[in-house]
This record gives structure tokens, C-alpha cells and sequence, in this order.
């Protein structure tokens, strides 16, 4: 090892050379080793000058600060890139990772539901990035979105970017929720639902293909929802007989059916226990619907009951809505809902006698205050349905 006049150089076995020096009482050695005397020699010359200027770094120090300097750098960019995250890459983040109440992943017809929102009526936020959605942004889109008179799509649009938005908060990826906007996530369109008039529904029926028109005769006296209906099987219909004869009929609802753009026919259970439920018909309804499974439901319990077009497939809403349209505005009620029929069974229900509660629990509804919407004017079901079966006969 020869002494400089700071530091000592020594060659090594490899004839490269290596550089060390002492700070502190500690020696330490250079990065690298050199191929020549004077590069080793320029190497202490050069830390003894960081030295003296306050500059130098040991390895460990050095090494620290390379950690810490790539931590700041990636914290820069993780910081930009929330800064620039757009909505849609965020909330379809945030949609893979939903849960529900009890921790199980949602159910795919919510999570159906969630997408549709997304690609559809929030699509203007898409690009936005979560950053920049304050409550003008939201109020911009809302007041697009109710323009287009969907008020009721709107709101449910409107409750999941809320939602979404809460989550970007707990994230770090904005600062605070925008204000809410009163009213906002209510569904109600003002508009009451007017059911039809039994000669309307007379109307609607005759002008319905044939292969539905127990469809609307079943929807209308049982105030099942459209996907419910369209998944009931046959195995679904409990017909009790006394001495051969048909004394009652009644429904198991326990699935419904949703289809997603891309994603075919889902069938989920419904949301809640209140939608799994036994619904008696009158024999008003359950006479065409047996006439209707003699002659189009094979035999089969899994056959569904109104399928598609080519007798396997769930009939599609879309395609049930375009016979609907033009069954409405023959009845001239082009103003109506598919929904009113459920309107038209409550109300019928109501006027039987039942209470809201029964009402409620005919439609699959955990609140009665919601069941008393669809009302205009137990151990009782029987009695009501009989009731129904007479007031059917007296319209």
C-alpha cells in the first residue's frame, strides 16, 4: 500500500488499483477499483475536495440517499398520476372491488347495473380526472343528465358517482366530496304512475302477441317485476288440486333475470329476503297461464315460461318492450309504464282488502311505505285473491 499525501492507494492481485481514506475514525474504500495509479490517485483528490466542502456521502449515506431520492420520485409520480387519474379508470377500479354489507363480492346483476351507469349516463365524467370533480363539475352533469328526461336513471346515476366520489376521498385521490345536491338522489320523476283501466288492459292484452298475453294477464293480477316474470320457470308454478280440479295457483319467485350489454342473460336472487316470496293468482290470472303452459311450456321444470323467440332463451326486455309500445298506444295509453302493471295489481290488491303490509309483501317490497306507491284508492291471501277473482268480475 503506498501513502499519499491524503488517503493510501493499493494494488490489488488483479493489477487494479483501490483507493481508500479514513473519516472519523473509519476507513473506507472507494466505489470502484482503478486501472491506473493516477485515476485512483484523482478519485482521493476529488473526496478529499467533497470532503472540505461538506458534500461527500459515505456508501451507506449515499446508498440512503438514492433510496430516498427514488421514493420522492415515485411519490411525484404517484402524486401526478392521481392528480390526472380519469374518473372511468378509477370508478372501474373501484367497481372491481365492491362488496356488500355481509362482505361478499356484489351481485353480478348490481354490478351489471353499476357498469350500465357508468358507460351510459356518468360517460361525460369519463375522461374527467377524480381531481377535478368539484361540485360544479357535478352540477354540469346533472343538469345534462336531467335534460334528457331519464329523472329516474339520473338519480340512480347520480347516488353511485356519489359514492365513487366518497371513495376517492378515503384514497387520497381528492380532497374533499363536492356538496350534495338536495334532492339529487331521489328517484321519484313527480310524475304518479296512472295504471290502466281494466278495459284498457283489455286492450293492451288483445293487441299482445298471443304467446304474451299471459304474460301481461299474470304480471297484471300478481305485481311481479318485468325480471322476475321473464325468468319464472315451470317448475316455479305450485297448482294444488282437490278431486282432480285446479283449486288454487301460486308462484315461487326466488330469481330474477337481467341482461348486460356484452354480457348476455344474468339471473340473480333478489336484493333482498322481502323478493323471495309465494304470490297466489286469482283464477283470473292462473286460468290463461295454465291454458298457456298446455300449449307452449314443455314439460320440462326448467323451461321458462315466456322464453325468447326460439323457445330456450330469456326474453329479452327490449324485446318485450317493443310488443308492449305498440300494445299501449293501441289501448291509447301511450303514456304507460311497463311498472304500472304492478301499479294495477296493488291497487287491486289494496281494494281487496289487504293492508299496506300485504301489499308490500305481494310485491317483494321490505318497506311499505315504497308498496304504498303503487297502491291508488297473513293468513288472508286466500280470502284476497278470491276477492280479486270478484272484483275482476265485476269490472
Amino acid at each position: 500500500m503506498s501513502r499519499e499525501a491524503w488517503g493510501a492507494l493499493r494494488r490489488l492481485p488483479s493489477k487494479r488499483w483501490q483507493a481508500s481514506f479514513i473519516v472519523d475514525g473509519v476507513r473506507h474504500t472507494g466505489p470502484t477499483t482503478f486501472e491506473t495509479k493516477g485515476a485512483a490517485r484523482a478519485y482521493l483528490s476529488r473526496t478529499q475536495a467533497e470532503i472540505a466542502a461538506g458534500t461527500w456521502l459515505s456508501k451507506e449515506d449515499a446508498a440512503a440517499a438514492r433510496q430516498a431520492a427514488a421514493a420522492e420520485r415515485a411519490a411525484a409520480e404517484r402524486d401526478a398520476e392521481r392528480r390526472t387519474l380519469p374518473f372511468s379508470a378509477f370508478a372501474t377500479d373501484w367497481l372491481s372491488k365492491r362488496y356488500s354489507a355481509s362482505g361478499k363480492p356484489i351481485r353480478e346483476t348490481t354490478r351489471a347495473e353499476y357498469r350500465r351507469l357508468l358507460d351510459d349516463p356518468l360517460a361525460p365524467l369519463a375522461d374527467t380526472p377524480v381531481s377535478a370533480i368539484d361540485r360544479a363539475a357535478v352540477e354540469d352533469w346533472h343538469a345534462a343528465a336531467l335534460a334528457t328526461g331519464k329523472v329516474t336513471q339520473t338519480a340512480r346515476a347520480y347516488a353511485l358517482l356519489s359514492s365513487v366520489l366518497r371513495s376517492a376521498v378515503s384514497r387520497g385521490l381528492l380532497a374533499e366530496a363536492p356538496e350534495p345536491i338536495r334532492g339529487a338522489a331521489s328517484a321519484t320523476t313527480g310524475k304518479p304512475v296512472k295504471p290502466p283501466t281494466p278495459e284498457q288492459l283489455a286492450a293492451i292484452i288483445d293487441a299482445m302477441p298471443e304467446r304474451l298475453r299471459s304474460f301481461v294477464i299474470v304480471a297484471a293480477w300478481s305485481g311481479l317485476r318485468s325480471g322476475e316474470m321473464r325468468e319464472l320457470r315451470r317448475g316455479d308454478v305450485v297448482v294444488t288440486r282437490e278431486a282432480g280440479a285446479v283449486v288454487s295457483v301460486a308462484l315461487r319467485v326466488s330469481r330474477g333475470v337481467t341482461h348486460t350489454t356484452g354480457g348476455g342473460a344474468i339471473v340473480g336472487a333478489p336484493k333482498t329476503g322481502a323478493g323471495v316470496r309465494v304470490v297466489p293468482l286469482p283464477a283470473v290470472a292462473y286460468r290463461p297461464l295454465l291454458s298457456h303452459m298446455a300449449e307452449r311450456v314443455p314439460l320440462n321444470p326448467d323451461a321458462l315460461l315466456w322464453p325468447a323467440a326460439d323457445g330456450v332463451a330469456h326474453l329479452r326486455q327490449s324485446t318485450f318492450a317493443r310488443h308492449w309500445k305498440n300494445a299501449r298506444e293501441a289501448a291509447k295509453r301511450p303514456d304507460l309504464p311497463l311498472h304500472g302493471l304492478r301499479h294495477y295489481a296493488a291497487s287491486h290488491y289494496s281494494a281487496a282488502g289487504a293492508t299496506s303490509r300485504e301489499v308490500a309483501d305481494r310485491l317483494g317490497q321490505a318497506s311499505e311505505g315504497i308498496a304504498l306507491r303503487y297502491t291508488h284508492g297473513t293468513g288472508r291471501e286466500a280470502a284476497l285473491v278470491e276477492a280479486l277473482d270478484a272484483a275482476a268480475l265485476t269490472a
